[in-house]
């Protein structure tokens, strides 16, 4: 009896390879080479001083829409072109046709850009004059982290409060990043920066506001500490939560109830459910 011979196909050596590359791992031998080299990584070149860049459809077409941005240029792809819908003729600034290469290239690789740059001029600061009537106001102590902060912009106009009041320094300025991150909703809200916070929260208190402190130290809870008709509700950083004379500052101290082994919240997940908790407050 004879044996056949076997066939070998490159596809075959090729996964013998990386069985063998895999064993000699696993043996601490040397590591499996990677199948694809991964994509160099770059920034992006930095913007003028004198203008952001916005990026995503739907951050530029919240910022296009919006009465109180001036803008300078758009850089679109033909495709997303067609997505914003809008006519090139009666654009609000010059527009010039790329490649996506280009907006990797102008914006870095970790930008999801969608085909789409907007650079206009920042907006105008808000201030705490800016609040006019609204009965809910969010305000960070030191959130630093501008993916956080514009989440938190996000659920902010979800719940319907009227701006997010934060500190000039150790807070993210306006962004493409943070913009991005808001979905629009930058657009929508005074994003209020002050040089002082305490200040700020006894500015609030004489406005008629109650200040609450969210800590997961805090002697109530959430729920029974919302009194009265206007909530200025207060968070801290990442990190280290709110600072020392911020608790001082605050009418009071409250804790939202966890009940499950993890026992504390990301400050924007924190931020949300307290705004629903206090929008219920409010309605009721």
């Amino acid at each position: 009896m004879t044996d056949h011979p076997k066939s070998h196909t490159p596809k075959d050596s090729h996964y013998a390879r990386l069985r063998r590359a895999h064993r000699d791992q696993a043996a601490g031998g040397p590591a499996a080479p990677s199948a694809r080299p991964p994509k160099p990584q770059h920034a992006g070149r930095p913007a003028p001083a004198d203008r952001v860049r916005l990026y995503g459809i739907h951050t530029v077409q919240a910022a296009l829409a919006n009465p109180r941005r001036r803008f300078m240029q758009i850089y679109v792809t033909r495709n997303a072109l067609n997505r914003l819908e809008l006519d090139e003729n009666a654009a609000p600034c010059p527009i010039e046709i790329v490649e996506p290469r280009f907006l990797d290239q102008e914006l870095g690789s970790d930008a999801v850009h969608q085909g789409v740059l907007l650079e206009t001029a920042p907006l105008k600061p808000a201030r705490l004059d800016d609040l006019g009537e609204t009965d809910l106001v969010l305000v960070l102590d030191q959130v630093t982290d501008p993916h956080n902060v514009g989440a938190i912009l996000r659920s902010a106009v979800a719940f319907g409060a009227g701006a997010v009041v934060t500190t000039s320094r150790h807070s993210p300025q306006e962004s493409g990043v943070l913009a991005k991150s808001a979905s629009g909703a930058l657009e929508l809200i005074s994003y209020v920066q002050v040089t002082n916070l305490a200040d700020a929260l006894v500015e609030l208190k004489e406005r008629g506001y109650r200040t609450i402190g969210l800590d997961s130290a805090g002697d109530d809870e959430l729920e029974p500490a919302l009194d009265g008709g206007k909530l200025a509700l207060v968070l801290g950083s990442e990190g280290k939560g709110l600072r020392q004379k911020t608790r001082e500052t605050v009418d009071v101290l409250a804790r939202l109830e966890v009940p499950g082994a993890i026992r504390s919240l990301n400050v924007s997940n924190a931020a949300a459910v307290s705004l629903y908790a206090a929008r219920r407050h409010l309605k009721g």
